[in-house]
């Protein structure tokens, strides 16, 4: 079958980084790590898995960092190659293990692609695992499959921009018949925002500043409106149709185009926070917003969090799959300003319920107390995929909120 591959190749690695600045289709136009190539189709790595046919698989800002060579090597260990991208999806069991049950063929999914203890074939979990938070697996690169810390990152795995993938049991969330596609495909990014925000629940008379209206920041306010915060939200996007977007999920006050010293000028005027300037470019900000979730993580992004919050505030870095630099960590001392980091989702009780944070999110979908399908504005044949990241790497000019390759078959149901 065809599949969208990244491969491990330090000459391609070099030619990429070297002219992909001024060139970024070298990025995905075969010279670089990414190869469109037929590859076999994965076994089930045990009786407990089974095998999905892609109807959607998301173009996530992770997936487009690896590509582009924004992201940070350290992860590196954690991934096998050649490994098919694809970690958000949804699609219909095709085959299923002898040790499977409770699911059946045909029946319509998506999965928490984490690749934790219990995919891996540990019946003792990791003390990490065990707490319900599988996203810090301690195993990863252990157990029945190769390293990877989720499928998409997996060579033994496949992933969904391809035609099937497989998935343990235990990962699979089946879609209620009241959510469609759109919306299943999107049950992974939103997990992603509602563990950040369920991790970080701000209190209803604070002020929260979302940095970034792209799909994630977007979601974090949905998420925030979804678990019934009446916080003000307050959000930074960088295009117009970002900013209708954010004001349809619910933020207070959008701030479109502002990053540096308009921003702090902004904020100050919204939370009454004085503004002070430092020497040599700096700037210093007495007072501020009592919550920032980064969810753009470059060192832009940083350095503005940081210099926006409060004494004694927090800031959440959510899910950064870059490398920031020229950070001025000065605030995190000066202010006592608290750090926290949030990646992929865990555990998490909501409305009395513990469950996985993908799980919540179908849950809030079929509940409808969320709204989501609209966000995926393209769709793309996954032989179109040169198309496909050069509108993801443009949004300005493609105006996209959520691109995802759609693969033919009558396999769910779609937003009318």
């Amino acid at each position: 079958m065809l599949a969208l591959q990244v491969v491990e190749s330090v000459p391609r690695y070099v030619l990429a980084k070297a002219i992909g600045r001024w060139r970024p289709e070298v990025f995905w136009n075969g010279l670089g790590l990414l190869q469109f190539r037929d590859v076999p189709v994965p076994r089930l790595p045990t009786a407990e898995w089974v095998r999905i046919a892609t109807r959607y698989s998301g173009i996530c800002g992770s997936d487009v960092g690896l590509i582009t060579l924004h992201a940070s090597p350290t992860t590196s260990p954690l991934v096998s190659f050649p490994f098919t991208l694809g970690h958000e999806t949804v699609g219909r069991i095709v085959e299923r293990g002898t040790g499977v049950e409770g699911l059946h063929i045909g029946q319509r999914v998506t999965v928490n692609p984490l690749l934790a203890c219990v995919a891996r074939g540990f019946r003792e979990p990791c003390p990490e695992c065990a707490r319900g938070m599988p996203n810090r697996c301690l195993r990863f690169r252990e157990g029945t499959v190769s390293p990877g810390i989720m499928i998409g990152f997996c060579r033994d795995t496949g992933g969904g921009w391809s035609e099937s993938f497989v998935a343990h049991r235990s990962q699979v969330v089946p879609i209620p018949d009241n959510v469609s596609d759109e919306e299943g495909v999107l049950a992974e990014p939103f997990a992603v925002a509602l563990h950040a925000v369920l991790q970080n629940r701000p209190a209803d008379d604070s002020t929260v500043l979302v940095l970034g209206a792209g799909i994630i920041g977007l979601l974090t306010i949905a998420a925030l409106r979804a678990i019934g915060s009446r916080a003000r939200v307050l959000v930074t996007a960088r295009y117009p149709f970002q900013a209708q977007a954010a004001e349809r999920l619910g933020a207070d006050v959008v701030l479109l185009g502002r990053s540096g010293p308009a921003l702090y000028r902004e904020l100050s005027r919204l939370t009454g926070a004085r503004v002070l300037r430092a020497r040599f470019g700096r700037w210093l900000m007495q007072g501020g917003v009592d919550e920032v979730f980064d969810c753009v993580g470059s060192g832009r992004s940083v350095r503005d969090a940081l210099a926006v919050t409060k004494a004694g505030g927090r800031v959440v870095l959510v899910g950064l799959a870059s490398d920031p630099r020229a950070v001025d960590w000065t605030p995190v001392w000066l202010r006592e300003v608290e750090i926290r980091g949030s990646m992929a989702y865990g555990e998490a009780e909501l409305d009395g319920i513990r469950a996985s944070c993908v799980a919540h999110a179908v849950r809030l979908m079929a509940e409808r107390r969320v709204e989501l399908g609209w966000l995926v504005t393209h769709r793309f044949a996954l032989s179109d995929y040169r198309a496909a990241l050069a509108a993801v790497t443009a949004k300005g000019e493609s105006r996209v909120i959520k691109a995802v390759f759609e693969f033919p078959g009558e396999t769910g149901v779609s937003v009318s």
